[in-house]
């Protein structure tokens, strides 16, 4: 469950617009978003507004279970990729580096065959997340096998994985911003 932080001061107008520049999770979303989550900060009802659309965690807690959970997705949407050689959590991810998972793809020729190698990342504070945020790592890692570049094409492939994509990713990084009150 979440623990709900309330902010201990209210914020005034020119200290709102002040904040809304420093959500860096999300600074790339509109203004409109921006300041309504600003207002979710301000108000100290982030927390609440995420346990009540997020109230399970997921069970997925180790990296054999994360391996067969991404297989898993892997099989359903992408059979032609190439096996998934190794999966694991990492604490050395920090999302300051704007990681939250990496995808490592690497191609060799043995012989008159192509190799693949085919490996997923996925920062450990995922371990605490709701299930629909770690899928969203999950499909936007798996999408990366196909599309290298966040373009229209990668952004179709992860919204035919999950449809609610953009809203998890949103939601995600909320979340973190959620984490470091």
């Amino acid at each position: 469950r979440y623990r709900v932080k309330y902010m201990k001061t209210r914020f005034n107008r020119s200290a709102k617009d002040k904040f809304v520049t420093t959500l860096k999770y999300i600074a790339h979303y509109s203004e409109q978003i921006q300041t309504q989550a600003a207002r979710l900060i301000s108000d100290g009802r982030l927390g609440e507004y995420l346990e009540d659309k997020y109230p399970h965690q997921h069970q997925v807690q180790s990296d054999k279970v994360l391996y067969q959970y991404i297989n898993d997705i892997k099989n359903q949407y992408m059979r032609k990729v190439g096996r998934l050689s190794n999966v694991s959590y990492s604490s050395k991810l920090k999302v300051l580096k704007h990681a939250l998972g990496i995808h490592t793809t690497q191609s060799r020729v043995q012989g008159s065959k192509l190799k693949s190698h085919n490996s997923i990342t996925v920062a450990s504070l995922f371990q605490e997340a709701p299930p629909e945020f770690l899928r969203m790592i999950v499909v936007h890692e798996l999408a990366h096998f196909k599309e290298h570049e966040h373009n229209k094409a990668f952004y179709q492939l992860c919204c035919h994985m999950e449809p609610e994509y953009h809203q998890f990713e949103l939601d995600t990084r909320l979340w973190l911003h959620w984490r470091e009150l």
